[in-house]
């Protein structure tokens, strides 16, 4: 080999193309579902009156756990799936698993937390309980993603 031919290689496998990749094959679709009712979830009342694009924007005065769910599903579940799915980078898979898990126990405290609140605070809204379940299946869906080997299809 010359050093034309190394060279050459060397930025290749230096490259973002030499990066692990996977691909989602059937299960993006799920991933993408999921984010359209996160998103339709947010639209909705999640104790009260308040949706959660009012809990996102503090609009409402609920606590800190609902606030840090909304917080860890949009980073997670919106953010960081369009970027894992545009993307196809396994380690992005990876930080949408658990970040996705850690999102969903946060989803629960904020459950428990309305359920818990002081005599005659609203509960959770129907809002708060499509997200975490929305929040289940995003994460199990990068879960399963994340698991697979690195470089289906889509590392060519």
């Amino acid at each position: 080999m010359n050093s034309d031919s190394l060279d050459r290689l060397d930025r290749e496998l230096s490259g973002f193309r030499s990066w692990p990749r996977v691909d989602p094959g059937a299960t993006a679709m799920a991933v993408s579902v999921g984010v359209l009712v996160l998103l339709g979830a947010y639209a909705l009342p999640w104790t009260g009156s308040v949706s959660g694009w009012g809990v996102l924007t503090g609009a409402g005065q609920l606590g800190l756990l609902p606030r840090l769910f909304v917080i860890t599903s949009a980073v997670f579940g919106v953010i960081g799936s369009t970027a894992g799915l545009m993307s196809r980078l396994w380690a992005i898979g990876w930080v949408c698993a658990l970040g996705g898990g850690f999102s969903v126990v946060h989803g629960l405290w904020a459950i428990w937390s309305r359920q818990t609140a002081p005599a005659g605070s609203p509960g959770p809204g129907i809002g708060l309980v499509l997200a975490v379940l929305a929040m289940v299946v995003i994460t199990g869906a990068w879960v399963r993603i994340a698991w697979s080997r690195p470089g289906g299809r889509a590392n060519g």
